[in-house]
């Protein structure tokens, strides 16, 4: 167990997902009533954000497939109930499995690029949960 990570304590983006909503757009009034440290908080939160985002519409645009980015992306954070598949289904003229099988790739792909994004900024990657942790209460918290 050791050798696959049996000491270590594994976060669930999902969990965070659904237990930290996201709130990327603040206005500058909004901005301004709150102190320094945590418009520094949201700004890096949002940053890392918009940089895994932007990665991820640029992988799915190299392999032809930014209509799907365009589709789905809104969907990341989302819990699955809150998904209405059928609509996207719909929209995108496939089966429900393969919109599911998508946007569970895209998901994986970018959990992984936030990943990579936050341990750019750390010294220590036994710190990347940490951060990841806080970045989803930065977001979450919005202007709370």
């Amino acid at each position: 167990a050791r050798k696959r990570g049996g000491e270590v304590e594994f976060v669930s983006w999902d969990d965070w997902a659904a237990e930290e909503r996201s709130h990327l757009s603040l206005s500058a009034r909004s901005l301004d009533s709150l102190p320094p440290e945590r418009v520094f908080d949201l700004t890096w939160a949002t940053t890392v954000v918009e940089h895994a985002l932007q990665r991820l519409r640029e992988e799915c645009e190299s392999k032809g497939k930014l209509w799907l980015f365009q589709s789905l992306s809104r969907h990341l954070t989302e819990e699955r109930d809150e998904v209405s598949y059928a609509g996207l289904c719909s929209e995108l003229g496939v089966a429900e499995t393969v919109v599911k099988k998508q946007l569970h790739k895209m998901r994986q792909r970018y959990r992984s690029l936030l990943r990579a994004e936050v341990s750019r900024t750390v010294d220590n990657p036994a710190d990347v949960d940490d951060e990841i942790r806080y970045l989803c209460a930065s977001l979450a918290t919005g202007t709370e």
